[in-house]
């Protein structure tokens, strides 16, 4: 018998195969399909959770690879960016979606990563504290010790309003004044013939 979903990902390389299978097997059948990503909305912890043909070699803290990405709506002050990024490449905040996701081989670990991010964002880890707590946990979970980053959110995720849509630079009549000034431009190239 075939397990469900397994015909969506038989032409995927195993890695991702594997990833994406325990989320199937976890959520059901995915609410988006393609050739190349499969997509759940509001399951578990999770806003969306994408599981992708393509994964990527990551060797932080030990050699894996990333397939599956878990998003979640909250909003990452611009100074931190930063620091996520010394974090975990595989951590990614928009600023102006106001999400962030996180991109691993698991749920699990994708978890422990935004924990982790949460505790940078509030101070309460730096950078460095945060990447060996990383390891900590990805070693305790193969020793099958308590991992407590690992199996729950230890944050209550913002909402639709975690979006930031900036700041306005360019007022209506700036606006207007150079859509005017373009059209003139584009005028004057229509025409050859009218000097400027």
């Amino acid at each position: 018998m075939t397990k469900p979903g397994s015909k969506l990902i038989e032409a995927w390389p195993t890695e991702s195969q594997e990833a994406t299978q325990a989320v199937i097997d976890k959520y059901g059948e995915p609410d988006e399909t393609t050739a190349s990503e499969l997509i759940w909305h509001s399951r578990g912890d999770w806003k969306r959770i994408i599981a992708s043909r393509v994964f990527y070699q990551h060797d932080f803290p030990a050699p894996h690879q990333d397939s599956i990405e878990t998003v979640i709506d909250y909003r990452v002050p611009p100074e931190k960016f930063s620091d996520l990024a010394a974090f975990d490449g595989s951590v990614i905040a928009e600023r102006t979606a106001g999400e962030v996701s996180a991109r691993c081989h698991d749920e699990e670990a994708n978890r422990l990563a935004l924990n982790l991010m949460h505790d940078i964002v509030t101070g309460a880890k730096t950078v460095a504290q945060a990447r060996a707590c990383y390891a900590k946990e990805f070693a305790d979970y193969r020793r099958k010790k308590p991992t407590p980053y690992m199996e729950k959110l230890h944050f209550k995720p913002g909402d639709r309003g975690a979006a930031d849509p900036d700041l306005r630079l360019l007022s209506d009549a700036e606006l207007a004044a150079a859509k005017k000034e373009g059209e003139g431009k584009s005028q004057a190239v229509a025409r050859p013939d009218i000097a400027d």
